[in-house]
């Protein structure tokens, strides 16, 4: 075995350890069941305050998109998946692991160029990353968070992505990418808009041109397996209330039609 496809295996093996670890927690009485929400990280905030909105019986998971999907494929007992990406969506559909005729396109969003707040480059442009005195740029592990994915897309199509790889920190989902900014662990990094308007601690440079990147789309669905489908659908409709959609806006997600 080589090097490369053994550190593959260890990553997936621990992906898949950090569910069974944390997924028994969940409480599933019979008399008072729970549906367990999987959503992307950089749903966090506006799901947060939607709870409050929407004060049902709903637990959250929050984690990059491909550790959720690949959660949700060893059998982890999520009801709802919020996806930051339909690529992770579609794996789960062609393996059957979706409810019928129930899966929605929810929310869009931007992928933004951020640095500390007080940061001093006067970086204006992503091509910019390519100078040498930008020594380290934040972005999502591209094999499981969407957003560093979407990063790749764009640092290919400006045919600046040889010349940076060296610099890459990655984070393990979009929140802790926009955290090593925040914090000044990288001059620079890749998030979503929405996450950058969530903190005061760091500015945002410029927006990638959307012909640079896969349209970003949320979708939404039933997990096949859910043991309360019902209670999941009703959930499901009410992301989609004009109640949801002014929580979303808010934070800067745009609505997919």
């Amino acid at each position: 075995m080589s090097k490369k496809s053994f550190l593959k295996g260890l990553y997936i093996f621990c992906l898949v350890l950090l569910g069974i670890i944390y997924f028994p927690s969940i409480t599933r009485g019979n008399n008072n069941p729970k549906i367990l929400v999987g959503a992307a990280a950089s749903l966090q905030p506006a799901l947060k305050e939607f709870s409050k909105k929407y004060p049902q019986n709903v637990d959250y998971s929050f984690a990059s998109s491909g550790i959720l999907q690949q959660q949700i494929e060893q059998g982890a007992p999520i009801d709802v998946f919020i996806s930051a990406s339909s690529k992770q969506m579609d794996t789960l559909e062609k393996k059957n692991l979706l409810l019928s005729n129930n899966r929605k396109n929810l929310l869009l969003n931007q992928i933004v160029l951020i640095t500390p707040q007080k940061n001093s480059l006067s970086l204006t442009n992503f091509s910019q990353l390519a100078q040498p005195k930008i020594k380290l740029i934040a972005i999502g592990e591209p094999r499981s968070v969407p957003a560093g994915q979407y990063a790749i897309e764009v640092f290919k199509n400006l045919g600046i992505l040889a010349s940076l790889e060296s610099k890459f920190v990655f984070g393990n989902n979009v929140r802790e990418t926009l955290t090593y900014v925040e914090t000044g662990n990288a001059d620079a990094g890749i998030v979503y808009l929405t996450d950058a308007k969530s903190s005061d601690k760091v500015k945002v440079i410029t927006i990638a041109d959307k012909k640079l990147h896969t349209s970003i789309i949320y979708p939404v669905a039933v997990i096949k397996s859910s043991k309360s489908q019902q209670t999941a659908k009703k959930y499901l409709e009410s992301l989609q209330s004009k109640t949801a959609r002014k929580i979303f806006q808010k934070y800067g997600f745009g609505i997919a039609k």
